[in-house]
């Protein structure tokens, strides 16, 4: 470990090359370091963001979690911010200013570590706290994650303020059986209210810190108190809602131990709600405390692994660290992200179901109602109709002969389309398709097909014949070999059970069209007007369905734009913009 009050500074360490094994027990974190408030009003959070990821850095961690409180209304202070008149706490500039704070570190640090960002989103009510709070979602665009979090009670005063304003609450209350219920009440509204905004439920037992947790609630299996049977209410709803539980090792330092109570995250785990962690930081001298005892907590609890989020899409990944566990979450992550993002933003939150296959059935004893692939090396994910086959080994490549068309040509947008042009213009069908980038500015592709030979003849004389120099060879046969898969770190094998093994990349368009001429021409057409140029290709059919996967280059930002507009032919165009760990 670094000790940074040594003579060398952080960035000599850094810069000096020296290398830091991760440390055994890490987090990725939801909860996790509070982004400072700067010049705004009251001193809140860490305000040093490049020192304290540069520590991180130094520490080995392979990743740094950063989250700012939304803006308050007025009348939701603090009793040391009322005395110093203090009103738009946390205010309009630092929360406005902290995605720009995240993407300067992700240019100075994204090649060194995972940097991710978070808010914690304030429940203020649900009259014009609700609105409030959908403006402040706005205004904190492509966050990773949001925590729906309860500080405020209903009458303005706070949980985890001090012990005179926790008193203050129960004597107006009635006492602290109230004082727990109007809590429970009022996480049951934000959760009914919130659960399309947010991903997480923040520390949810957070009145403990200065009132005892009642009995009831250590009780949750046999008690019938009002307050169990609340308490398991707002956890069967967390549950329906697919939200996951903050465990947060923040109370650890209060002294009031780690949020939630065993017995409550215990009754999570039987309705199967996943949990994030997070140590919930406002110091740099707290960055990564406690992860170790944090990480044993939720395993003798049950859980064996938890979530973490990248623009609001759950990664998973284990409790217990392993070098062939970790390696197979990413793939796994990398397939949930790329079905997640074919779906709209409220059917992401349905939680898919697996089938594990080869050394991934490892998973099997981890996840309920999963099925086994046997020893196809591989995990499906499905929802509904819709589903992703992916691997980390590469797809076995046909080794017989076959007809078709194969194109040798320079690797410029729209290029690929002169050929799919040439082919719809005789009424000639591309049934199968792969494309390899050469890596010296040439690509090559091999195309199967159905029609007219005379007309495919017809189609490949006029490519030469107008396409200049941008084709090197361009011929039909019946002799070819099946080129060769680019070589990646994953792989997508299937979608939807249709057969396209594909390398993936970080940018990637997947469509499902009419499969008939011309149809698949609209799409590489609008990416040529685009300028945007297509590196992998990979076709299949099924029916009257036409299936096509295609690697993208990453400089490619009006894609989405150009995919809402490519008419009723298409079933389904989605842009796969991936930034998991496994790309």
């Amino acid at each position: 470990m670094v000790n940074f009050t040594h003579s060398i500074s952080t960035k000599q360490f850094l810069m000096s090359g020296n290398k830091i094994q991760p440390p055994e027990y890490f987090i990725w974190e939801t909860h996790g370091i509070h982004a400072g408030t700067g010049n705004d009003h009251v001193k809140h959070g860490v305000d040093e963001l490049e020192k304290i990821t540069e520590q991180a850095i130094a520490k080995g961690h392979p990743n740094i979690s950063f989250i700012i409180h939304t803006p308050r209304l007025t009348r939701f202070r603090y009793a040391a911010e009322k005395r110093l008149d203090v009103k738009f706490i946390r205010g309009d500039n630092a929360y406005f200013n902290y995605p720009k704070k995240i993407e300067k570190l992700k240019e100075k640090y994204g090649n060194e570590i995972s940097i991710k960002y978070g808010i914690e989103l304030e429940w203020l009510g649900a009259d014009l706290g609700l609105q409030w709070n959908r403006s402040k979602i706005f205004q904190a665009q492509n966050a990773d994650f949001v925590i729906g979090s309860l500080h405020f009670s209903k009458e303005g005063i706070p949980y985890d303020g001090s012990q005179e304003e926790a008193d203050q609450l129960i004597k107006l209350r009635g006492g602290v059986e109230n004082y727990w219920l109007g809590y429970i009440e009022e996480l049951i509204e934000m959760v009914d209210c919130s659960w399309e905004m947010i991903q997480i439920v923040g520390h949810l037992d957070l009145p403990k810190l200065f009132a005892p947790i009642p009995q009831a609630l250590l009780e949750l299996d046999t008690s019938d108190h009002i307050l169990a049977r609340r308490m398991r209410f707002l956890l069967e709803m967390i549950s329906e809602y697919n939200l996951a539980l903050d465990v947060n090792l923040a109370g650890i330092n209060k002294g009031c131990g780690i949020y939630p109570h065993q017995s409550i995250l215990q009754r999570a785990k039987q309705l199967d709600i996943p949990i994030s962690l997070g140590t919930d930081t406002h110091s740099i001298q707290n960055l990564g405390n406690h992860f170790e005892r944090g990480i044993k907590f939720a395993y003798e609890v049950g859980y064996k692994h938890y979530l973490s989020f990248s623009k609001t899409i759950p990664e998973k990944r284990p409790l217990r660290n392993s070098g062939f566990k970790e390696e197979k979450y990413k793939v796994m992550n990398l397939g949930i992200e790329m079905l997640n993002l074919r779906f709209e933003d409220r059917k992401q939150r349905r939680i898919p179901k697996f089938s594990f296959g080869g050394e991934f059935r490892t998973f099997l004893e981890h996840h309920k109602n999963a099925t086994s692939l046997g020893d196809f090396e591989a995990i499906r994910i499905r929802k509904g109709n819709k589903s992703v086959t992916i691997s980390n080994s590469v797809p076995e490549n046909s080794s017989s002969k076959t007809s078709g068309l194969l194109s040798h040509h320079r690797d410029d947008p729209g290029v690929l389309s002169m050929i799919f042009n040439a082919l719809a213009s005789e009424e000639i069908n591309v049934e199968t398709a792969y494309l390899n980038t050469n890596n010296d500015g040439t690509a090559t592709a091999f195309l199967t097909l159905s029609g007219d030979e005379n007309a495919i003849k017809e189609a490949v004389e006029f490519v030469r014949g107008t396409g200049g120099d941008s084709f090197i060879e361009i011929r039909v046969g019946d002799n070819f070999d099946i080129p060769e898969l680019q070589k990646g770190k994953n792989y997508l094998l299937e979608v939807d059970g249709v057969n396209l093994p594909i390398a993936i990349s970080k940018q990637m368009i997947l469509s499902i069209h009419n499969n008939s001429s011309g149809v698949l021409l609209i799409l590489l057409s609008a990416l040529a007007s685009q300028n945007i140029n297509i590196k992998d290709l990979k076709l299949g059919q099924r029916g009257n369905k036409g299936y096509a996967i295609l690697g993208i280059e990453e400089s490619s930002n009006s894609v989405s734009e150009v995919l809402k507009k490519l008419g009723p032919q298409f079933f389904e165009t989605t842009h796969l913009q991936l930034g998991s760990e496994g790309v």
